[in-house]
């Protein structure tokens, strides 16, 4: 498999052009980069997360690259997000 965020434009620094401030920075940052590379929007992955069958940080992002196909960086920004909003997980 290979890891579709490994590319340089696909975390912070390849998020667009800009002044720094204009940036979306954290996990935000590689949103663009996961509806373009997996073809779902995010909340599809929101969704995904919420009703992942597993509850620690680990095992989703684990289980995210297992079952899903995304990447570390993908997978981990997804559920970084998803915790940063306070859903609680079943």
């Amino acid at each position: 498999m290979v890891d579709a965020d490994a590319g340089a434009s696909s975390g912070p620094a390849g998020n667009g052009g800009g002044t720094p401030s204009a940036r979306v920075k954290g996990p935000a940052s590689y949103f663009p980069s996961i509806e373009k590379t997996y073809g779902q929007p995010m909340e599809h992955w929101f969704a995904v997360v919420r009703a992942a069958p597993v509850s620690r940080h680990g095992e989703i992002v684990s289980w995210l690259k297992a079952e899903h196909g995304l990447g570390h960086g993908h997978a981990t920004a997804i559920v970084a997000h998803v915790r940063s909003q306070g859903t609680s997980h079943p």
